[in-house]
């Protein structure tokens, strides 16, 4: 027969143990809720380290990512990789980024048609993936609620592309008219075959020009992968045989393939240049509108770009709201408007 004293030390042994075992679960759900974020990882693939717009983004990026560290007092790591224009390259960057345990991930793609891979390794690791100035294909953007894009709208680019050379030919259709057939004669530079920045802005530059009554011909259109070097090497081609003697204007689809357009014409000394007209407005293409060798070209945000990347990725990393002034659309885009710039305003963006 067990005794009363025999009950009460049993129940009081019970009771010992069970808050033995509440104070070891407590603690374990206390800990992660005490200990606050105070720093945040993040991966990033570019396409090419070579191409001078990116790099000027990349630079900005570095930039405002530090200015965020100061005023947040958080500790940002950026970890940025080349892909060297290899897509298999980017994917292990991307695996890499994952199995390291970054926070965010931020991509820009080497082919905006295939980046399935990525998006699969980072939803099994549940890992938010910004996508930055080459926009990817819609519906893989939308298959996941942590995949976002930051950029500008291509086609805006060529439509203000093709405005620069219709404002230039209402004032100096005589000038650039060489052979006064009332017709504009022209080559253009583009980036990558089927890339859809290239497509776009091919498009609607000429578009843009037509429908303002201009009468256009095409007697040149040449890949040049959005490099300089390349550029002057299809520039020179021409100027060496009958198309270069038929060149009114030289339409790039990037500001570095209208410098190549004119360093060949400077180093085959052509007397009476074609003009010539860019989009990006990176600091030699702006130097280039205010020296008169570009009539123009079109300003793609890459400081509002790098802002918005920043700060998507920390709201993202600690919870927070973007600043008021930063517009998250349809919960997926952020956008940066292109600008015309014309030796008129070049130097405020010059500044």
């Amino acid at each position: 027969m067990i005794s009363k004293r025999n009950v009460l030390i049993f129940f009081m042994i019970l009771i010992f143990l069970s808050i033995l075992s509440l104070n070891y679960i407590y603690d374990r759900l206390d800990t992660p809720k005490n200990e606050e974020k105070t720093s945040v990882k993040i991966g990033i693939s570019i396409y090419n380290q070579y191409d001078t717009f990116i790099s000027s983004l990349i630079n900005y990026l570095t930039e405002y990512a530090k200015y965020k560290e100061q005023e947040e007092g958080v500790t940002i790591t950026l970890d940025i990789s080349n892909a060297g224009g290899n897509q298999l390259t980017q994917n292990y960057q991307v695996e890499n980024y994952i199995q390291e345990g970054y926070d965010i991930i931020c991509i820009n793609l080497v082919d905006r048609t295939d980046a399935s891979t990525a998006i699969d390794m980072a939803m099994n690791a549940d890992i938010p993936v910004i996508f930055f100035n080459r926009e990817l294909v819609e519906k893989d953007l939308k298959r996941w609620n942590k995949l976002f894009y930051v950029g500008a709208v291509a086609l805006e680019s060529g439509i203000m592309q093709g405005q620069i050379v219709v404002d230039y030919c209402e004032k100096n259709f005589g000038k650039i008219d060489k052979n006064k057939d009332g017709i504009l004669q022209y080559v253009i530079l583009e980036g990558e075959p089927d890339h859809q920045d290239a497509l776009l802005r091919t498009e609607y530059v000429i578009n843009t020009i037509v429908e303002s009554g201009i009468n256009v011909e095409k007697v040149g259109d040449e890949i040049a992968n959005w490099t300089r070097a390349q550029a002057e090497t299809k520039m020179s081609q021409w100027l060496k045989n009958t198309v270069g003697e038929k060149i009114e204007i030289v339409i790039a689809n990037n500001d570095d393939m209208a410098l190549g357009a004119i360093d060949a014409m400077k180093k085959e000394k052509v007397i009476d240049p074609p003009i010539v007209v860019g989009i990006d407005g990176t600091k030699v293409g702006l130097e280039a509108v205010k020296n008169g060798d570009m009539i123009g070209t079109v300003y793609n945000d890459a400081k509002g770009q790098a802002e918005g990347i920043v700060e998507l990725a920390y709201a993202l990393a600690f919870g927070n709201q973007l600043p008021d002034h930063i517009e998250l659309i349809d919960g997926k885009y952020i956008r940066l408007p292109y600008i015309i710039v014309t030796p008129e305003n070049v130097d405020q963006y010059m500044e």
